[in-house]
């Protein structure tokens, strides 16, 4: 089933997440508080299918990772046009710029510079948007290589749980010297991969973000976006309990849009923070995105539209959803 199938067949349902849950734990997301944001705020969109969509070369071990260090004016020129549709949090290119994922490729040495070249990219666009009132988030995941031309990372073994502690350790402590207002554990799917990534990210800043991946199994169910397995979602929610008191914002994200509100309400159980939603469209084939059946813009805005009614505080796009489907976004929530 295609993305754009899923938009037309999914009704988000009308729940709404400000809740008995909403009460069960402390008040988090201080960076949208102290700014005096309220109602939703929009995020950026996939960075690394617009550095493709704009020439860049993707990298055949470490997708966009790399790509900082050879075209960081296209970079900031991809946060700018986030900006100029409307969103207010940009995220650094750091998604696959760990030094296990550039251990693959014959970028390891340029792991530090990789990461701070990124942040600073993002940091340009601010500067040049010309309003501080923008919060740059910087990016780490739990990938592991990935098989060439699917979208199946390998079975991790004991020794890459702690090297991946140790790189999320790493790329944390770049990036918080380099500035970032937040980090964002993105993509998380595996528990045991995620409980080393948070090992590794705590303490660098004020406030992890935490999002999660799902998947349609086999009969219409919400799955974890795990490859490899059906893996039911409830396996990664229970570590966004285990760890809510440290967490400051949770979500849905690099998720079909139409199985993006049901893992928000299932998520909304279990965290009681501000939620953030930015689905996928389209579909990854290492290192390449195909944009097959996208999503149009007015299509996302419908559902920004719902999910930001129902308390959403947070709403963007993943991989394959440009500057127009931002501004689609942007206006359908009222964003200035």
């Amino acid at each position: 089933m295609s993305a754009l199938d899923c938009a037309h067949d999914y009704s988000p349902q009308r729940r709404t997440f400000d809740d008995k849950h909403r009460t069960t734990v402390r008040t988090v997301g201080l960076s949208l508080d102290e700014r005096g944001w309220s109602g939703t705020v929009v995020l950026d969109g996939g960075t690394g299918t617009e550095l493709e969509k704009r020439g860049v070369l993707m990298d055949g071990a470490a997708w966009s990772g790399p790509a900082a260090a050879t075209s960081a004016a296209t970079l900031t020129e991809i946060h700018l046009d986030f900006l100029n549709a409307g969103a207010r949090i940009i995220t650094a290119n750091t998604f696959a710029a760990s030094p296990l994922m550039l251990g693959h490729s014959s970028d390891l040495h340029l792991t530090d510079e990789i990461n701070r070249a990124a942040v600073v990219a993002a940091q340009r666009a601010r500067d040049l948007f010309g309003e501080a009132d923008v919060i740059v988030a910087g990016s780490i995941s739990h990938m592991l290589p990935v098989t060439q031309g699917t979208a199946t990372t390998v079975r991790h073994t004991a020794d890459q749980l702690r090297a991946l502690e140790a790189s999320a350790r790493s790329q944390a402590g770049v990036m918080a010297d380099a500035g970032v207002d937040v980090l964002i554990l993105e993509m998380m799917y595996d528990p045991e991969r995620a409980r080393a990534v948070l090992a590794g990210a705590s303490g660098h800043v004020d406030e992890l973000w935490f999002m999660i991946s799902a998947r349609h199994g086999p009969s219409g169910q919400v799955l974890s976006f795990e490859q490899n397995d059906e893996r039911p979602l409830s396996d990664i929610l229970a570590v966004v309990k285990e760890h809510r008191d440290d967490i400051a914002v949770s979500g849905v994200m690099h998720t079909d849009v139409g199985i993006t509100g049901p893992a928000l309400d299932m998520l909304a159980d279990v965290f009681g923070g501000p939620l953030a939603a930015y689905p996928d469209s389209g579909f990854f084939e290492m290192p390449h995105w195909n944009f097959t059946d996208v999503i149009a813009p007015e299509m996302l805005g419908s559902y920004a539209t719902e999910w930001a009614s129902q308390g959403v505080r947070i709403i963007g796009g993943c991989c394959g959803l440009g500057p127009d489907h931002i501004a689609a976004v942007a206006a359908a929530v009222g964003a200035e």
